[in-house]
Formats: C-alpha cells, sequence, structure tokens
C-alpha cells in the first residue's frame, strides 16, 4: 500500500492552473511559490503564453 500524504498544502498555479502540493525544497519560501514547476514559471507552458484564465482546471 503506497504511503499517501494527504495532510499537505496545496495551492494552484499561477501559469497552468494545476494545484500542486508543498515539497520540502519550497519550506523557507512556501509563502511566494506561485507556479508548479520551472515551465510555468518561466512561461513556457502553453496555458501561460495563450493568456488562459488559471482559475479555469482541466477536466
Amino acid at each position: 500500500m503506497p504511503h499517501r500524504k494527504p495532510h499537505l498544502p496545496e495551492k494552484t498555479c499561477a501559469a497552468c492552473g494545476r494545484p500542486f502540493a508543498w515539497r520540502r525544497k519550497w519550506a523557507r519560501d512556501w509563502e511566494s511559490v506561485r507556479y508548479c514547476s520551472e515551465a510555468c514559471r518561466d512561461g513556457r507552458h502553453p496555458a501561460a503564453r495563450k493568456g488562459v484564465d488559471p482559475q479555469r482546471r482541466r477536466p
């Protein structure tokens, strides 16, 4: 049985709108983390380039 971590906080990515969970490497600056990946932060994600509403989530 895999170990799940349901108690970790989540945020929504400002570029793609996908939810992402807390990571240990973000522990010191979790409040300032806005993007789920380097691609989203750099604007390489297609949704970030098109200006899609970040609150809209894929089904």
